[in-house]
């Protein structure tokens, strides 16, 4: 092989996805190539290249901008991207005349019969998948592959079954009917029974002996969908022999075990006796242990010193959770119930030391607290709704529980809120008439002062107190949400003029304006967009959902998005909080604050891709809403 295939081969496989392939598959892929070389100022396809056949370009040096027909900059490309605008050909030429692709310098260029090159990359599907779907369809594999990674986290490996398990397993006579295990399972809520078999013998030397197993879903498939009269013994529908696995196996080795064989239940034995019975569940939240722990050790504090001690293990927690793969959902679930606890228990202390609130009221998180979408340390947004029966002296005492909450939540890491969101600010300590005036205030005067409440106070969540209070005030809110096309044609304008970035160009975020910068606001310029779309579904249809993948699932196939919408925004969203979750995780373990700020240096090229794959999916979605204004 000469020294330029060989460099040629050398750059190839370093290009996403061609990593994936073999030597002698590059080999024969780098024989294909053409090298073609423009001027700055031409335009591809190059001379002599005709649009009827599809082809993949991939750069060698020099850079393209992605025009639409309107001049709109759709992106750019750099060395060592693919370029598959024409990889479609002659059935998509009307497409192709509504775009243009020009260089921007003298550029070098390798292509390749897309034909072909299908041809040679046949015995690997994830490749030839990557180059024919979509950026939303490969966006799901990603994120596919993430949670996967996520459910057999590597601390199964080291743990053994017997922290997992739950006693007593419940159990049934296998001669008893189908219709008994039934009324037993649903006014238990169990979701199995495993079988005993029952001797007819009146003096018992023996325990009765486990010979199987029936879950809620063999009732189903095997007495219901099979016509079976529920008189029948349950034993006549149990799985048998049953599986099981010894109490000092690992966690991983009962996951595997009922991946492998699809089943949910696995009961766990001690010196072949039956002591207890393990989920898929059980083992999928065993990362949530950790916040349990230190949820139960905030209770425990005696003193606002106390809790500043705990507060010390959040970075850490955050750090172990991405380090084990768990999602960002997770994470900020996580995250968010274990603030929760810091303010209930600091609520508790005001109490004790204040007395009893002189009126109900209700302690509310907003933002990304409410929204369950919280990592460590974030900073404050808080509010309170008090009772109407509340008299003009009795701020006196809602002022120093306010006082005492956010000074106890700043001691322990949660900084004040820049904005002055908090119960300390008279503005955000109401009555629920006070709140249903200013909800009501912004919906029908959507100002710019309006808009930007609405994106605060429209994600609440009650922490403690009168749950009941916020409720109703939501209640009426939605209500007139959900009637009011004039509010939320303002709240979408003011939402999409936060646009996501176009992708990257030489380690730079590529901006619409034509500006470049050196690092991503993950948060601003990739979530947050996600997460006004959210809150706008949800509000155009009344939902109350508050969580954003909550808000987007309960939004599919409404009026306001569809399905196959709803499922390409909640990966693009999980992907983007999960780079953030690992990049906060990377700064704190470095002893550095955590932010948002994303170098795209920090990236594998595959993982650019992904991410500029996370814009597209923004980007479409926000120009379809914007359509439809």
């Amino acid at each position: 092989m000469d020294n330029e295939l060989a460099e040629i081969i050398s750059f190839v496989e370093k290009t996403p996805p061609f990593e994936f392939l073999s030597k002698a598959v590059l080999n024969t892929i780098v024989r294909e190539l053409n090298i073609c070389y423009l001027r700055k100022g031409e335009y591809l396809p190059p001379k002599g290249d005709s649009t009827d056949e599809a082809k993949l370009y991939l750069l060698r040096s020099g850079a393209l901008s992605y025009f639409s027909n309107e001049n709109e900059l759709l992106g750019k490309y750099g060395e060592g991207d693919i370029c598959t605008v024409f990889c479609r050909g002659i059935d998509n030429k009307k497409m192709l005349s509504s775009i243009k692709v020009r260089t921007d310098e003298d550029t070098l260029l390798y292509s390749i019969c897309y034909k072909e090159l299908q041809n040679l990359v046949g015995d690997y599907p994830h490749v030839s998948a990557f180059l024919t779907q979509s950026a939303a369809q490969r966006l799901s594999v990603k994120m596919d592959q993430v949670n996967d990674e996520a459910i057999i986290a590597s601390s199964l490996m080291n743990t053994q079954i017997k922290h997992f398990y739950h006693s007593p397993v419940a159990s049934v006579a296998s001669t008893k009917s189908i219709k008994d295990a039934a009324i037993m399972m649903t006014e238990h809520g169990y979701s199995c029974l495993v079988i005993l078999d029952v001797t007819s013998a009146v003096i018992k030397t023996e325990p009765d002996m486990p010979i199987g197993i029936v879950t809620d879903k063999d009732i189903r498939r095997r007495c219901v969908a099979q016509g079976l009269s529920s008189n029948e013994a349950v034993g006549e529908i149990m799985t048998s022999p049953m599986l099981t696995i010894d109490v000092n196996e690992n966690a991983y080795d009962a996951l595997m075990t009922m991946t492998s064989k699809h089943i949910h239940h696995l009961p766990v034995t001690e010196f072949g006796q039956l002591v207890g019975m393990v989920t898929v569940t059980d083992l999928m939240n065993n990362e949530g242990h950790n916040a349990i722990n230190l949820t139960s050790l905030i209770h425990k504090a005696k003193s606002i010193d106390d809790l500043v001690e705990v507060s010390k293990l959040l970075p850490k927690l955050q750090i172990r959770m991405a380090k084990l793969g768990t999602t960002a959902d997770h994470v900020g679930k996580s995250i968010s119930a274990i603030t929760m606890a810091f303010t209930n228990r600091l609520i508790a202390m005001a109490e004790k030391l204040y007395g009893q609130a002189p009126v109900p009221y209700a302690w509310l998180a907003a933002g990304s607290q409410a929204r369950q979408e919280q990592f460590a340390h974030s900073d404050q947004d808080n509010a309170l709704i008090i009772s109407d029966e509340m008299k003009p002296e009795d701020d006196y005492w809602f002022y120093d529980l306010a006082t005492f909450v956010s000074d106890g939540l700043a001691a322990c890491g949660f900084v004040y809120c820049p904005g002055d969101i908090m119960a300390t600010n008279p503005k955000w300590r109401k009555t629920q008439a006070g709140w249903h005036k200013y909800f009501e205030q912004w919906v029908n005067t959507p100002d710019g002062k309006a808009l930007l409440n609405a994106s605060v106070f429209f994600d609440l969540a009650t922490v403690s107190g009168d749950a009941s209070l916020l409720n109703e005030v939501r209640k009426r809110l939605l209500n007139q949400t959900k009637g009011s096309s004039l509010f939320i044609a303002h709240l979408s304008r003011n939402a999409l003029q936060n646009k996501p970035p176009l992708g990257f160009f030489r380690d730079f975020v590529l901006k619409a304006n034509g500006k470049n910068k050196a690092v991503l606001d993950l948060k601003h310029n990739g979530i947050a967009p996600i997460v006004d779309l959210a809150r706008i579904y949800a509000l155009s249809q009344g939902i109350d959902a508050v969580n954003t993948l909550d808000r987007l699932r309960q939004s599919a196939g409404t009026t306001s998005l569809t399905k196959e919408a709803s499922a390409n925004l909640i990966d693009a969203y999980e992907f983007l909080s999960l780079l953030r979750a690992t990049h906060q995780a990377d700064k704190l373990r470095a002893g550095e604050s955590p932010d948002n700020f994303l170098s795209p240096k920090a990236l594998s090229k595959l993982e650019r891709e992904h991410l500029k794959d996370a814009f597209k999916v923004i980007k479409t979605m926000q120009d379809y809403r914007q359509s439809n204004l």
